[in-house]
């Protein structure tokens, strides 16, 4: 399912709030988020250099509906802005991982995670309400199913209207469909939308993958090539996660940037080369 518009529930978070006041509801719904001291879901945000986006991550994540006990970590790589301020003035969690790059960033936050399932996130995206037991649940409910996955939309930050990225996402949709049932469904699954059980993660050495791979879509495939269960998409509309189209932007613009997906998807070479939000 895909959206003309942005929801009225994304837009009024993505929308700018004072940062005090946006502090302070994210530190007192965390604290209804976490329920219990012993936790059933851990989500992991990678960081760096996100002080203008991360607040508004974790103002949709604390403001998500569960009875499970949740814990958030954020993993600073390296941040030189007030990204980790940020964090720890809303009660959240924030560990450093000082070796660079997504992988690392990943694993750091698998290793100190305490919940029996694991949500990736990312610093620039946002959740809706209803995402952690959309996710979770299929895992709960279905011991052959190794992960769950959905998909995205994009937030227009430049020049591009919300329509052109509408059109955009359904051609990608058609593409991911045909990688599903007729080539390999593990590069649909994206890092900042996917949930898996932390026990297996750890098995398959978490989110480690060759040269030339994708982390997210890697560990994906080593979940399932490993015997712990098929891949699951999620694709009801409202648990589309809502991300900005930043990489696009610094790429050059829709035009080029949407060119260099189009010749990766046509004539891809390696795993991470068939990803067409990359």
């Amino acid at each position: 399912m895909r959206a003309l518009y942005i929801p009225a529930e994304i837009k009024s978070i993505w929308e700018d709030v004072p940062i005090t006041a946006r502090i302070e509801l994210i530190r007192k719904r965390y604290q209804d988020l976490k329920k219990r001291k012993f936790h059933e879901v851990s989500i992991i945000i990678p960081a760096f250099n996100e002080e203008k986006n991360i607040l508004k991550t974790l103002h949709s994540l604390a403001f998500n509906r569960t009875e499970k006990s949740v814990e958030i970590i954020v993993v600073n790589n390296n941040s030189s802005d007030r990204t980790e301020d940020l964090v720890r003035s809303t009660g959240i969690k924030c560990i450093l991982e000082k070796k660079q790059g997504i992988t690392a960033a990943r694993n750091a936050g698998l290793k100190v995670a305490t919940g029996k399932y694991i949500l990736n996130a990312d610093a620039d995206t946002i959740y809706s309400s209803n995402w952690i037991d959309a996710m979770v649940t299929p895992l709960e409910n279905d011991s052959t199913i190794s992960l769950t996955y959905g998909g995205f939309s994009f937030i227009p930050t430049g020049g591009t209207s919300r329509f052109t990225y509408f059109l955009y996402e359904y051609a990608t949709s058609l593409v991911k469909h045909y990688h599903k049932h007729l080539k390999e469904e593990a590069v649909n699954v994206y890092g900042f939308n996917s949930c898996f059980r932390r026990d297996n993660g750890l098995l398959v050495e978490g989110f480690d993958h060759p040269a030339g791979s994708n982390e997210d879509g890697w560990l994906a495939l080593k979940l399932r090539d490993k015997g712990f269960g098929k891949l699951k998409s999620i694709s009801a509309a409202n648990t589309l996660v809502w991300t900005t189209d930043r990489r696009i932007q610094l790429e050059g613009g829709f035009l080029t940037g949407v060119s260099k997906r189009v010749k990766k998807i046509l004539f891809p070479r390696r795993f991470s080369e068939v990803r067409t939000d990359l």
